[in-house]
């Protein structure tokens, strides 16, 4: 096969989703496919100076005005059994640039679309925010072939189709790293403990992801407040990830465990790993996700991981997860809701070794079904009934 990929711009600083490309890209050059990867250069973004809004309007100048103009001259040299492929479906504006030729998009979540068209709550957004959202509709509609990386995902996108699409298939992601249970956690925690100058010895509970609202960063601190007042066992809480924003370093400098909750920005893969071996139990508590590759991560890891009772953290963690109720804001249910969590998570921490032992190892057997190579034999061969209707 002959394949264009289509990706984020570099300038844009994306983690996962270049991951994703890279996957697409080796796993389809190692099965023999011809790959070449699209995506705009920073012209008009060098210009910033490095000023945040300069940065971002100049970087739609140079997504949205010069990329498309040279994407169209090079489109013209493509031989007509090229597939082009988009990495995301957030690259929808410039799927018309190629919908008259066989193409397919990759859909990971909907959740700015769901924003900006009012369904969540509790992310509000502004107007340019609403007109770009609808922009990235504009184009995505136009498609006729898409990937999703999970039931809950297709679901969304054809929430957001006028017309039933031509091809609409689901491939679950795959491991793109290398992640494996500890011989020894002890070793890992000693480790850590060293490289990071905090106790770890005993264990701790960790989250891993963004500060995206639908994260719920916030809520891991109110579920970890509540457990270190309900009960007597007392580990430190590891949030790695993004810098925290003002927001969650409020809610720590508040909380009487403050000095048991750290925050860890600016890691490397292999220290990422680290943390998940050594976890005691990772808390992933998503109001939503398009699939939740945390999950999968721990569970490899052999790391049991409490998260949100819906979809698509339930498809994803399957058996092998303990689950909670999603955040309820309302006041009453609020309270309810944090003391749920922390019980689940007492619970888990409580699991005599024996339990514990069995519970690792569905986790370890769960995570096997997301496979990197099992990704890539998926999508080559819906890539190749693609290009055959």
């Amino acid at each position: 096969m002959k394949i264009i990929l289509f990706t984020h711009p570099q300038f844009l600083a994306h983690q996962s989703m270049p991951r994703f490309a890279r996957m697409i890209s080796e796993g389809m050059i190692q099965k023999g496919h011809e790959v070449r990867i699209w995506f705009p250069k920073a012209f008009f973004f060098k210009l910033a100076l490095r000023k945040p809004l300069l940065q971002k309007w100049f970087g739609y100048l140079d997504q949205y005005l010069v990329f498309p103009m040279l994407t169209k001259m090079k489109v013209l040299g493509c031989s007509r059994d090229t597939l082009f492929v988009f990495a995301d479906n957030a690259l929808g504006p410039w799927i018309p640039l190629v919908n008259k030729r066989k193409h397919v998009v990759h859909c990971h979540d909907f959740l700015a679309q769901q924003s900006a068209y009012g369904s969540l709550a509790e992310n509000k957004i502004g107007f340019t925010g609403r007109y770009y959202q609808k922009f990235i509709h504009w184009g995505y509609n136009k498609a006729e072939n898409f990937i999703s990386i999970s039931n809950k995902t297709q679901t969304d996108l054809h929430s957001f189709l006028t017309q039933p699409p031509k091809f609409s298939k689901v491939v679950y992601n795959g491991l793109n790293q290398n992640f494996e249970p500890a011989k020894n956690k002890a070793v890992i925690r000693e480790l850590l403990t060293n490289n990071f100058g905090i106790d770890l010895s005993k264990g701790y509970i960790l989250h891993v992801g963004g500060n995206a609202f639908y994260k719920n960063k916030l809520g891991v601190l109110e579920i970890y407040d509540q457990w270190a007042t309900d009960y007597t066992s007392k580990v430190p809480l590891i949030l790695v990830g993004e810098v925290p924003s003002e927001e969650l370093i409020a809610f720590k400098e508040k909380s009487q465990f403050s000095k048991s909750i750290y925050f860890i920005s600016n890691i490397d893969d292999f220290q990422l790993q680290h943390f998940y071996q050594g976890a005691s139990v990772m808390l992933f508590p998503s109001l939503y996700e398009g699939f939740g590759w945390p999950i999968v991560e721990a569970m490899a890891a052999g790391t049991l991981v409490i998260t949100t009772d819906e979809n698509p953290m339930k498809e994803v963690a399957g058996n092998a997860g303990f689950y909670i109720p999603k955040k309820n804001f309302e006041s009453e249910e609020f309270a309810k809701w944090k003391s749920v969590a922390a019980k689940q998570l007492e619970h888990v921490l409580q699991l005599t070794p024996e339990q514990k032992a069995l519970a690792v190892q569905k986790s370890i057997l769960r995570s096997k079904q997301f496979s990197a190579q099992g990704f890539v034999n998926a999508i080559e061969k819906l890539y190749k009934q693609i290009l055959l209707n």
